[in-house]
């Protein structure tokens, strides 16, 4: 396991989530350098059915000096144990100690639907692929440090395997009440950098469509609609996309809401918040003057 006191000093306690799939290569250079600039210690890059993240991160570790880049998540059914490990290894290596390595059992439709592959037992896939990964040889030049490996975990029991086999849990789509339940489960001694999507804007309506349009990709998804009912949401306010239920899972209002948000996981345990910055009506594109405004440099 990994020295956590270093993470926690190297990530800080604000990063950027977001997607850099739809942009060309020196659109994602300049957003990484810009994100750099402003002093966030991590960006935090998915993989659906885009860019390879590994390879991205890759190009952009190379152009720039001290941002971490994290996985958020790499799909365990994507790759072997070992072939994921010698990714990790190698971009550790290969960026100085700037690679976070953060997987996940992804969901039943892109794994079973879209990829043909077995999904009927999440946890337990998840438990032997981290006990192989830890148990892959490795015969080339290593890093002074190793990546830490989180789990995309949301349940209790992908959250406690996130404590025994891993370096911490990276939550996606929660909420600082979650945070709180992850930190009791996890303990004082793991990683938990949970992400949360944002919205600057003061009008309900446009906080709604913009909620809306991103919710349509997720709302549909077991994992996700499983966690928001074990939170006290029903099915009924999930699929209106009833107000308590936006309002708990969008940070949205003046930057000092959005702010406020944030906090609101430091103080609920959370060591280190992905902030997703939505831009208004398009959830898809970065919002740089939240990015300018919640800046650790601001």
């Amino acid at each position: 396991m990994n020295d956590i006191d270093h993470w926690r000093n190297q990530l800080g306690t604000t990063g950027v989530w977001c997607t850099t799939d739809m942009l060309a290569i020196d659109d994602a250079v300049a957003l990484a350098r810009r994100i750099e600039a402003l002093g966030f210690g991590c960006l935090w890059l998915p993989e659906t059915m885009g860019k390879d993240p590994f390879a991205h991160i890759g190009h952009l570790a190379a152009v720039t000096d001290s941002l971490t880049f994290a996985t958020g998540i790499a799909n365990i059914h994507h790759r072997h144990p070992g072939a994921m490990a010698q990714a990790a290894t190698t971009l550790a290596e290969q960026s100085g100690g700037r690679f976070v390595n953060a997987l996940g059992v992804s969901h039943a439709p892109l794994v079973e639907g879209l990829r043909g592959l077995d999904y009927s037992k999440p946890l337990a896939a998840m438990r032997t692929y981290l006990t192989s990964m830890a148990g892959a040889p490795f015969m080339g030049a290593g890093p002074e440090r190793p990546a830490p490996v989180l789990i995309g975990a949301l349940g209790p029991k992908m959250i406690a395997l996130s404590g025994e086999l891993a370096d911490g849990a990276h939550p996606y789509w929660t909420t600082p009440e979650h945070t709180a339940q992850a930190r009791e489960i996890l303990g004082p001694d793991k990683l938990l950098c949970v992400e949360q999507k944002v919205v600057a804007t003061t009008d309900r309506a446009v906080m709604r469509r913009t909620a809306e349009a991103v919710l349509g990709v997720y709302i549909s998804l077991p994992n996700y609609r499983n966690n928001w009912k074990r939170l006290g949401f029903s099915d009924a306010e999930i699929d209106a996309k009833d107000d308590r239920f936006l309002d708990a899972v969008i940070g949205w209002g003046e930057m000092d809401d959005l702010q406020a948000r944030v906090d609101e996981h430091l103080a609920a345990g959370a060591d280190h918040v992905c902030i997703q910055p939505m831009t208004p009506e398009h959830p898809f594109t970065v919002d740089t003057s939240v990015l300018e405004a919640l800046a650790p440099s601001a």
